[in-house]
């Protein structure tokens, strides 16, 4: 190998490179070396210093020639020619144009670059890019307006407006390719100070509009979808009523007003029968269901009801739950009321007739009174809160007094043939006792004074044969012979003479122990009652007895 060919020392320019240019004429191609490539450069060292950029328009413009002082700079307008041929190949052209005033963007497709080189596959980065078409419409449209004639027709070469000198003539040659916009109107001649106005575009018309119509679309959109919605529902409801019968339900709380009745005894299956048969429900498929899931359901009394037809199954439950739906009479009767006085409340309660009362208080088998009562009520009313319907009649009310007062013999384990006696001697306590305190004890003195032979001598029950109240009697009241004058007569009377609470039926089966003969209410303001075992023990209890009497004269 040629060391020669290795140097790497720094070379000698050729003489063309000072010149600038690739293709001076004292230097053409032909005189370079053999081995030069396309840019005039042999294949000596491959660190050779870079050769010149390629030949471009800057290259054909020689040196300005030194004259001293710069002259003013003028402004030199570009110019146009169509697309892919240039029409004024010298630049003689833009001695015509003295300043910037050259229209160049009067010649739609013509092209703006004349300088540009044709650089093969090479594009120039930006020369693609043209400015918004609304601006340029819109300057065009304001020279255009400011300049031409009125008249003129669109190939007629227009003047141009220079800024600072008289308008020059556009060639012949370029016509006005622009559209004539005929409603836009005239605005004047554009200066450095004006700002072109963005032409009027109907498209924004239109969006505006579909905003505004946008909110009415979606309510459209939703009532349309609720439709559906509510249609499925409606039909679903439909197919399943037609499938299961027992299934169909009333929607909402019903309307109007109906009287049901629930018997005593009924289950949830009957109610919901007797409800639909009053047309209250739909089916009793939802009402059972609701009923099954609510624990409440199971104290559903009997009673007439006040509800309303065509509800739906929940709602019918919940207004058999409400106390204020069932119509009742309540009436209390408190322990110790004679039949005369139990008719006269249930009268004033109920607003049932005294005299329908009375004649049902006459016939005491129709009453279901028990044998061994011996056909006398008294004493089988039993004293408790009773509510009454209001299709109920006196043997109804009555008829349930009698049943509850069994009920709480039965409930204490007597036996029938000795129920009698008990409850006179309960209604005998219930009478004479101040308190419960006390019963017990009054208990102890009926059984001494009955086991003695003595008579028990009440006013209690001598007030009764003569129907009068109080805890005092007179000597014509104790003269009467009637057989519950315990004065007259030794021993019990026949009957009760009140109906007694469940206190004093247990405090006659279950006495206390005591050897008391003598007992009397000395206070009867606080209910204090003396017992003693002697009679003179006894009449020193009657004195204090006495003492509240004279302090208290109307008793």
């Amino acid at each position: 190998m040629d060391p020669g060919a290795d140097r790497t020392g720094p070379l000698v320019e050729p003489s063309w490179w000072s010149y600038g240019s690739t293709d001076h004429p004292d230097h053409p191609r032909a005189g370079r070396a053999p081995d030069a490539d396309a840019h005039g450069f042999g294949r000596e060292h491959p660190s050779a210093p870079l050769p010149p950029l390629p030949t471009g328009a800057w290259d054909r413009l020689g040196p300005r020639a030194a004259t001293g002082d710069d002259d003013p700079t003028v402004a030199t307008p570009r110019v146009a020619g169509r697309q892919g041929h240039d029409p004024h190949p010298d630049d003689s052209f833009l001695d015509s144009f003295p300043d910037d005033s050259f229209p160049d963007d009067r010649y739609p497709g013509a092209d703006p670059r004349p300088w540009e080189e044709q650089t093969g596959g090479l594009d120039v980065i930006g020369a693609n890019v043209d400015e918004p078409t609304p601006r340029r419409r819109g300057l065009r449209r304001g020279r255009r307006n400011a300049a031409a004639p009125a008249d003129l027709p669109e190939t007629e070469a227009m003047p141009a407006v220079a800024p600072d000198g008289p308008a020059g003539e556009l060639p012949e040659e370029h016509p006005v390719h622009e559209e004539q916009d005929h409603d836009a109107e005239p605005v004047g001649p554009l200066t450095d100070d004006a700002i072109p106005v963005a032409p009027y575009d109907p498209r924004n018309d239109r969006q505006r509009r579909r905003r505004r119509r946008r909110p009415f679309a979606v309510a459209l959109v939703v009532l349309v979808l609720g439709g559906i919605v509510a249609g499925i529902v409606l039909g679903g409801q439909q197919l399943l009523s037609l499938l299961d019968p027992d299934s169909r339900d009333y929607t909402g709380s019903g309307t109007g007003s109906v009287d049901v009745r629930v018997n005593q005894g009924d289950t949830l299956s009957d109610i919901a029968a007797t409800l639909d048969g009053a047309d209250v429900i739909a089916s009793t498929g939802p009402f059972v269901s609701a009923a099954k899931a609510n624990p409440d359901a199971t104290g559903i009394q009997p009673g007439v009801y006040t509800l309303r037809l065509q509800m739906s199954g929940e709602a019918a439950l919940q207004l058999l739950l409400d106390p204020a739906a069932r119509q009742v009479s309540r009436v209390t009767l408190r322990e110790g009321l004679t039949v005369t006085q139990v008719l006269a409340r249930l009268a004033e309660d109920t607003g049932t007739p005294l005299e329908e009362l009375q004649a049902a208080a006459a016939d005491p088998a129709a009453l279901g009174l028990p044998a061994y009562a011996n056909g006398m009520l008294e004493g089988f009313l039993f004293p408790a809160t009773y509510d009454f319907e209001p299709d109920d009649t006196a043997a109804d009310m009555l008829g349930a007094m009698v049943a509850r007062a069994v009920q709480a013999l039965d409930a204490l384990q007597i036996p029938e043939a000795d129920r009698l006696v008990v409850v006179t001697k309960a209604s005998i306590v219930q009478a004479e006792a101040a308190g419960a305190e006390d019963m017990a004890k009054v208990a102890r003195v009926l059984e001494n004074r009955l086991s003695d032979g003595m008579p028990l001598q009440l006013d209690t029950t001598v007030n009764y044969a003569n129907g009068k109240g109080g805890i005092t009697t007179t000597a014509a009241d104790r003269a009467n012979p009637s057989p519950y004058n315990t004065y007259f007569h030794p021993g019990l009377p026949p009957g009760a003479i009140s109906n007694p609470g469940e206190d004093a039926l247990e405090a006659v089966l279950a006495p206390a122990e005591g050897d008391w003969r003598f007992f009397v209410v000395v206070n009867p303001d606080t209910g204090e009652t003396r017992f003693a075992r002697t009679g003179e023990e006894h009449q020193q209890n009657v004195l204090l007895f006495q003492q509240w009497l004279r302090e208290n004269p109307e008793g």
